[in-house]
């Protein structure tokens, strides 16, 4: 049987769904700086000793310090440094910033803290008598430059000022959905980064997809400008992904049909879902020999509820937004723990297409999108085949409410009415469930009532779905419901309600 997704089973409650890259960090390596061997190779290639390596590195130190120094002159910012100790964190002070100074594009901020670095440090080999650098680590000043671009919206690029300059950039794809948005003319309601609402959803997931080439050149294009080190040593920026986070957003038309849905979801998922099923998620088959994390954990927050599934670097988030939104959120660390049909080139030269593991390139950005989507869609699958109480609920209300047909009021039914069990255990009455009943058969059970009175009793059961008609014969079955509440009534009345009320408290 084809399970009826979420998003089928609340259609008409649904505004729309949306699939959307949420944070994405791209790192950039400075070729062929990036390692240790092409540090040195370069070095030696410009003619460069390699115990000069320090002053060489603090040449470019005070070229990205002085361009950093002159960009804020001209925009007329002061660079904040950031101990590290205070109260706001830096997102908070950027937020803080923009309410002041508006959503107007170009840069935001520039702020500054000192962090950890890799570094390089000199070595002579007394064995071989070789010299060259090899990898260490250490701590250099970080600027952070903030901006808010036409396309992506707020990003920001961290620039440290040490070599071998490790870029890393920042955005988030619902910003930069929201400019497109914009641009198109479709109209929205962008809360945080979760949209409450668009005017045209299929449109939106359009023009949510990334084209890996333009943003290449758009990273380029800011390198140069706040990482001048890249012109200066005429060199070129290899862009990498290092976190990617892409979310299924289902929106909702009220607060109060997702709140009746989430609760006994999340609690049915923290014992339903099993390793091999966060496998299987993430397409994936669970090996005795694999050794990496995984698991679930559920937590509060102030901005709602969340579960996560976690294996490896991989990790799969269910949360709501402002009770308005249920996302679906899978976050990469590693991209290359999924695999893409590529083409691979092998030792001997030869090229073939094959299942291999995806490049962390930004060019497997769209090839990514496809992967993460499938994750989210299984396990949307996976939830929806989970019944929650919001559907009882909704048969309870047809059980009990008075229901009108034909200007005639037929009322409910009271599971805990002595008269409603009588009918409800002679309704499961063996030679009815196999011969079906008639009125004359169930006149014979209830003396009391005439002929007429039954006709009312048996267009009452059928109005409220309890029993159903065989077509050309006076002859009447329980329907699926009808047995579900029969059998019900009577556990609730004979082994909850009785056996509670005997004791005396």
């Amino acid at each position: 049987m084809t399970i009826k997704l979420l998003s089928e089973k609340y259609e008409n409650e649904i505004a729309g769904i949306l699939h959307c890259y949420d944070r994405v960090i791209i790192r950039g390596y400075l070729e062929p700086l990036g390692y240790a061997k092409g540090m040195t190779k370069y070095l030696y290639k410009e003619g460069i000793r390699i115990f000069d390596y320090p002053e060489f590195a603090q040449s470019l130190r005070n070229e990205i310090r002085d361009n950093a120094a002159r960009i804020a002159r001209e925009n007329e910012l002061e660079i904040e440094f950031r101990s590290g100790n205070e109260s706001k964190r830096q997102e908070e002070r950027v937020q803080e910033i923009i309410a002041k100074r508006g959503q107007t594009l170009g840069l935001v901020c520039i702020l500054s803290r000192m962090e950890r670095c890799q570094a390089y440090q000199r070595w002579h080999d007394k064995q071989t008598h070789y010299t060259y650098v090899k990898l260490s680590s250490g701590k250099c000043l970080h600027y952070y430059f903030y901006f808010i671009d036409p396309e992506l919206g707020l990003c920001h690029l961290r620039v440290p000022t040490w070599c071998p300059f490790r870029l890393q950039f920042y955005f988030n794809g619902h910003n930069a959905l929201a400019a497109k948005l914009d641009e198109a003319g479709i109209g929205y309601d962008l809360a945080d980064n979760a949209f409450v609402s668009i005017e045209d959803f299929e449109k939106a997931n359009e023009l949510a997809r990334l084209d890996s080439e333009w943003l290449h050149n758009k990273l380029d294009h800011y390198a140069q400008i706040y990482c001048p080190v890249v012109t200066t040593l005429n060199l070129s920026y290899r862009w990498s992904i290092s976190q990617a986070e892409y979310a299924t957003d289902l929106v909702f038309r009220s607060q109060e049909r997702l709140q009746a849905i989430l609760p006994p979801l999340m609690e049915t998922l923290i014992q339903a879902v099993k390793p091999a099923d966060i496998a299987t998620f993430l397409g994936r088959k669970l090996s005795d020999l694999y050794q990496g994390e995984m698991g679930n954990r559920f937590n509060k927050r102030w901005l709602g509820t969340r579960l996560k599934h976690r294996m490896g670097p991989v990790s799969l988030k269910m949360y709501d937004k402002f009770n308005l939104v249920l996302r679906i959120e899978t976050t990469v660390n590693d991209v290359s723990f999924f695999q893409q049909y590529r083409q691979v080139q092998h030792r001997d030269g030869t090229v073939s297409k094959k299942f291999a593991k995806m490049k962390r390139t930004v060019y497997s950005l769209p090839p990514l999108a496809e992967t993460l989507q499938a994750v989210n869609r299984r396990y949307l699958t996976f939830i929806s085949a989970i019944d929650t109480p919001e559907a009882g609920s909704d048969k309870l209300h047809r059980l009990t409410e008075t229901i009108a047909d034909n200007d005639r009021r037929y009322k409910g039914f009271n599971l805990l009415s002595q008269d409603n069990t009588f009918l409800f255990r002679l309704l499961l009455n063996g030679d009815f469930l196999i011969q079906g009943f008639s009125n004359s058969a169930l006149r014979h059970h209830l003396s009391t009532l005439n002929s007429a009175q039954v006709s009312r009793l048996l267009k009452r059961l059928r109005v409220h779905g309890l029993i159903r008609k065989v077509q050309k014969r006076h002859r009447y079955y329980l329907t699926q419901f009808g047995r579900q509440v029969a059998i019900l009534a009577l556990k609730l009345r004979e082994m909850v309600i009785i056996p509670h009320l005997a004791f005396n408290l």
